[in-house]
């Protein structure tokens, strides 16, 4: 497997807003690829994870943010002891986590059709957003108005 490493085009931008590193925390982990989960951006400051956890009910899953890390634990519980003939639908625990980037913060999860979905919001504070500074002039003192008789 190749990798690249893009740490010159993150030391050039400051303050760059480091997504990136959603997907390449979890690449760099050497972890499984269990489960398989999906990086969308919906609005320009808006993004959702959807993780792929068919056979788990919502009270097998936990959702945890600190700091700027976003934690999915999910823990399978079996209640009686079955015979499979074939289980192809994994029940394994897992554990993911994802870096979030500064200012993001996570908004609601939600279990649909075998899909958890976390919804994301970058929301930068009003003192650190770009202002506009106007420009003010300042009158030259070497400049008068002369007054005149119109003719």
């Amino acid at each position: 497997m190749r990798t690249y490493d893009f740490s010159p085009l993150f030391r050039s931008a400051i303050g760059f807003d480091r997504l990136f590193d959603l997907a390449e925390t979890v690449q760099r982990a050497g972890e499984d690829n269990y489960p398989p989960y999906n990086i969308e951006r919906l609005a320009e400051d808006r993004y959702q994870i959807a993780l792929a956890v068919a056979g788990f009910a919502p009270d097998e899953i936990s959702v945890t943010a600190e700091q700027n890390v976003l934690t999915i634990e999910g823990t399978k519980v079996e209640k009686a002891e079955r015979e499979y003939i074939y289980q192809g639908i994994s029940t394994r625990r897992f554990k993911r986590q994802f870096s979030l980037a500064d200012h993001v913060e996570v908004k609601s999860a939600a279990f649909d059709n075998g899909l958890l979905k976390v919804e994301l919001a970058r929301e930068v504070p009003e003192a650190m957003k770009p202002r506009r500074i106007a420009i003010n002039a300042v009158p030259n003192k070497a400049t008068r108005q002369l007054e005149g008789v119109a003719a």
